[in-house]
């Protein structure tokens, strides 16, 4: 258990391992992000490898913060190792219960595969075996792709809205 909620294990699909996340991905993980345009909707730019190791060094350090987690994977192909992408959850401790705020990302050579959309759920089941009660994402309101990987991880829009991104909602 992290300090809010469970930690970080393997999360099997029938095509993907979610790995947890370890700063040695960095390495394979930057030419997973290196595609520009994956950076339309969130801002940014692809990152370095120096960036990208100091950014993982910080995820595995955790939030420092009381009552928060930090969850994070990497998205294997089971078939051919290769990994395509990653996801992840920030865990906090809410008056109802736990609650998870869970991103995506696939790079540009997987998408279109149902990759994201198998990750997510995957993520979202974990979790809810876990016992986190709300699961949210944060999701640009031009974003279609992620709006469906979403809604097929079972989570609906909702009226709230955090910079400008809709905020989907599963429980809670």
């Amino acid at each position: 258990m992290t300090p809010a909620g469970p930690a970080a294990e393997p999360i099997p699909t029938a095509r993907l391992l979610l790995e947890p996340l370890a700063v040695w991905h960095a390495a394979p993980m930057v030419e997973v992000l290196a595609g520009p345009r994956l950076y339309r909707f969130t801002g940014g730019r692809p990152p370095t490898l120096p960036e990208l190791t100091e950014r993982y060094e910080r995820l595995m350090a955790g939030p420092g913060r009381r009552g928060e987690g930090w969850l994070n994977w990497v998205i294997r192909q089971r078939e051919d190792q290769q990994l395509t992408g990653t996801v992840q959850a920030t865990i906090t401790c809410e008056p109802t219960g736990l609650r998870a705020a869970i991103a995506w990302v696939v790079g540009a050579p997987w998408q279109g595969r149902g990759y994201a959309t198998e990750s997510a759920q995957a993520l979202v089941h974990w979790l809810r075996e876990h016992e986190v009660m709300t699961i949210v994402a944060a999701i640009h309101p031009d974003h279609a792709a992620s709006a469906a990987v979403a809604s097929r991880a079972g989570m609906t829009p909702t009226a709230e809205r955090a910079d400008g991104e809709i905020i989907w909602r599963l429980g809670g």
